[in-house]
């Protein structure tokens, strides 16, 4: 942790230190994974930095976070999951049809496919290697999340026990193991508890997103939370902005970057559905992920990922 004061003159010194010693003075990045919005952070995810992703339900936040932590941990970096809302096994299978989407394309295998693995029918024993055996591509897919899985650390949180105390320790632990700063994930923010509270929803909200901001700058780890909708955010054929995301205008101000999901079928312009209607299902397929704010670089830009969700997966490319 930094001294909580310092001149410029120590700054500058300390940078200049480990510039002539051959190391970076720059804080750390993490690459999320999704080469176009990596472009737009500078490189991806920055230490000290907190990111909120918002979007309407089902579009498939968690499903953006876990494939930007796969990403982390592939690349050799750590990841901690705090999960509110998914069991460990859903994950684990999410990331095994994912593996076959990433080498197989559309020839790999759906999500549906693993959660059939698991299922015991005719007496038949073995692991879930042996079983995916029988489907193209199986074996190589638990191979691959297998060879990652000891970076991954998935964390089943709840609405009563995992304060940010709690998560700050947990954090803490991680980084004691030796094996780095962790990027952390948070699913959702929404969920974190702040013991002894009798505030509404918006003051325990703006406490819990500045402190998970001090977190990721007392750390120095990229915090990476999802936030839920207000209702207002949630009406079909309209497109989801920053000032609807539930809770408190605290979520706008305290992070470094806001990102926010959207149907594309919710942010055309309407005359391309009314004179077209085979486009109202093809931008059913895609979402658009708007960069709402980004203190590193620009803003108010849109990118278009193609949705994959039987393999659990955004295409990137």
């Amino acid at each position: 942790m930094q001294n909580s004061l310092q001149s410029l003159r120590d700054v500058i010194t300390g940078a200049d230190r480990q510039l002539t010693a051959g190391q970076s003075a720059a804080a750390e990045v993490w690459a999320t994974g999704f080469p176009a919005l990596d472009a737009q952070l500078g490189g991806g995810l920055r230490a000290g930095e907190l990111t909120l992703l918002g979007g309407p339900q089902g579009l498939g936040k968690t499903t953006f976070a876990l494939q930007m932590l796969r990403t982390v941990a592939v690349d050799g970096g750590v990841g901690r999951f705090f999960r509110f809302e998914h069991d460990s096994i859903t994950m684990r299978d999410r990331l095994v049809s994912r593996e076959s989407g990433e080498t197989m394309g559309l020839d790999g295998f759906p999500l549906t496919r693993v959660r059939a693995a698991h299922q015991v029918k005719d007496r038949t024993r073995g692991d879930l290697a042996t079983r995916m055996s029988l489907v193209p591509g199986g074996s190589d897919a638990v191979a691959a999340v297998k060879s990652y899985a000891d970076r991954l650390h998935l964390h089943r949180s709840t609405g009563k026990d995992t304060d940010l105390a709690e998560i700050q320790r947990i954090i803490e632990t991680v980084m004691a193991r030796g094996q780095g700063k962790p990027v952390v994930v948070v699913d959702y923010l929404q969920k974190i508890p702040v013991p002894g509270s009798t505030e509404n929803e918006e003051e325990r909200v703006t406490k819990v997103v500045e402190a998970l901001k001090d977190l990721s700058l007392a750390l120095e780890v990229p915090v990476f939370a999802i936030v839920a909708a207000d209702k207002s955010g949630l009406t079909a054929g309209k497109r989801l902005r920053i000032g609807q995301l539930r809770g408190s205008s605290a979520l706008a101000y305290e992070p470094d970057v806001v990102l926010i999901l959207n149907d594309k079928f919710d942010v055309v312009a309407r005359h391309h559905l009314v004179y077209d209607v085979g486009n109202a299902e093809r931008f059913r397929s895609w979402v658009v992920l708007s960069i709402e704010k980004n203190r590193g670089g620009m803003d108010k830009i849109d990118l278009e990922f193609r949705k994959r969700f039987e393999q659990s997966r955004f295409e990137v490319g």
